[in-house]
Parts: C-alpha cells; sequence; structure tokens
C-alpha cells in the first residue's frame, strides 16, 4: 500500500473518530439526566398540589440559564428520526417544556407567559420559530398541534406544560420513552384530582378549559370527557362522575407557575 493510501486511510479514520466524538458529545448534553439536574435546582412541589418554577433564581445563574440553552440545542442537533414512538412523545414533550422554560426565563420578570409577544399582534410566544429540528423551523404551536396532537394519544396533554397555574405541572424530572406509560399516567392521576382540572359545584362540574379547547382529542361529546376524567379520578370523584353530572363551566388560570 503506497504512502498516500496510507495518510487518505488515517484522515479518513481522524475524521470519522472527530464525528463520532462529536455525536457522543451530542448525546451527553441532549441527555434527560441534563435536563433532570437543572429541574432539580429549580422546581419544586408545591403544597397546593403545582409544581412551581424559582425563575428569579434561575434567571440569576448565567451558567444554569447557558446550560438550558445548550441542553436545547443538543436536542434539536439529535434530532427525532430513528425513535419509537413513545421516544417521539418523550423527546417533542422535553422540547417544548425545555423551551417554554428559556422563553419565560429570557423574559422574565412576567405575570404570565401571555404577555410574551414576539411581534405586535402575538399573544404569547407560541407561534414564533424558534426551534429547528431534522432540517425544519418550528414554533411551540407546531410542535403540539401538528406533530403531537395527531399522534392522537391524549395523554400528551399532561405531557406539556405551558408555564402557567392551570396547566398539567412541568414534570420534576425530563421525560423517557421507557417509562412514560406509567409517568403520563401519574400525571393525569395528579391533574385531574386537582381542583384545577375538576371542581365540584351545586351547579355542576367546572373543568380545566384544557378539556374545551381539546375536547376532540379526548372523545366526541361531553360524556366521553367525563368517561376519559373517570379512568384517572381517585375514589370521591369518580363517584361524582358516574352520576354524570352537568359541565356548568370551564376555567383556566394563566398566572406564571412561578415559586413565590
Amino acid at each position: 500500500m503506497d504512502r498516500r493510501r496510507l495518510v487518505g486511510l488515517g484522515l479518513g479514520a481522524g475524521l470519522a473518530a472527530t464525528v463520532s466524538t462529536a455525536v457522543a458529545a451530542q448525546g451527553a448534553a441532549g441527555a434527560p439526566q441534563v435536563f433532570d439536574r437543572l429541574l432539580s435546582r429549580y422546581l419544586r412541589a408545591g403544597a397546593d398540589g403545582v409544581n412551581r418554577v424559582n425563575y428569579r433564581a434561575w434567571r440569576a445563574n448565567p451558567a444554569d440559564r447557558a446550560g438550558l440553552v445548550a441542553y436545547l440545542e443538543a436536542l434539536q442537533a439529535l434530532g427525532s428520526k430513528g425513535r419509537s414512538r413513545s421516544e417521539q412523545i418523550a423527546y417533542w414533550s422535553n422540547l417544548y417544556n425545555a423551551e417554554t422554560l428559556r422563553v419565560v426565563l429570557d423574559a422574565y420578570p412576567v405575570k404570565s407567559i401571555r404577555a410574551i409577544r414576539p411581534t405586535l399582534v402575538s399573544v404569547g410566544p407560541w407561534k414564533a420559530k424558534t426551534l429547528q429540528v431534522d432540517g425544519r423551523r418550528l414554533s411551540l404551536h407546531e410542535v403540539e398541534h401538528e406533530i403531537l396532537r395527531p399522534m392522537g394519544d391524549p395523554m400528551i396533554h399532561y405531557a406539556l406544560n405551558c408555564a402557567s397555574i392551570s396547566c398539567p405541572n412541568l414534570p420534576l424530572r425530563a421525560w423517557r420513552g421507557a417509562t412514560l406509560a406509567a409517568d403520563l399516567d401519574q400525571a393525569a392521576r395528579a391533574y385531574v384530582n386537582h381542583p384545577r382540572a375538576a371542581q365540584v359545584t351545586a351547579k355542576g362540574l367546572i373543568l380545566s378549559s384544557i378539556y374545551k379547547w381539546y375536547a376532540e382529542d379526548f372523545g366526541a361529546d361531553d360524556a366521553a370527557v367525563l368517561n376519559h376524567l373517570g379512568r384517572y379520578a381517585a375514589p370521591p370523584l369518580r363517584a361524582v362522575l358516574a352520576r354524570r353530572p352537568a359541565i356548568a363551566g370551564y376555567a383556566y388560570d394563566w398566572d406564571l407557575n412561578a415559586a413565590a
């Protein structure tokens, strides 16, 4: 074998090693444990059942703000291809939740995520194309409505957090495909049995607006929504739902899920 070929093989092996190292670095930076560590520092389960973020402390820590950005960049670079369905849901949900945190931190202090307006006509940040995955520029709105919801699983609504009091909780650790079904089941039970999801009044049920905005995801009609709630309700609420009460209205608190 001549010297030029040996040199070429050496360069090729070096390039392959460099690419492999870069891929490994992306994988490490985008690992769920990275998000876990950040959440463990700034997210706490409140006594009222709402997981709250210490945005003030996170905003004041440049290293951890940069850590969140690095995690997001690594997730986007890794992309969604080659993942199982549960891994896809975990991937996109982690991306959505982390990007929502980044958006709020960049704007903090703010009373509500709806006050973050990338354009004069915006209500909230959801339609700004701030992400890029698999060569496609994406907004939070598109991740939720064009990628996750078309998967046809209403449980994704318990995976996403919009940085608001009435939203299902931001999880205390990143979603993982391997434990997704059990973790979403637990998240649904925590939400359904909290007053922000379902309140029993003399006039009937006051439900989270999620069950109005996305009614089609939970079934064809009010009865289907009640059936869904019944699957996750604790015995006291389940007994009420079994009597098929009227849905008297819907409510949603858009105040930021910020720690006091």
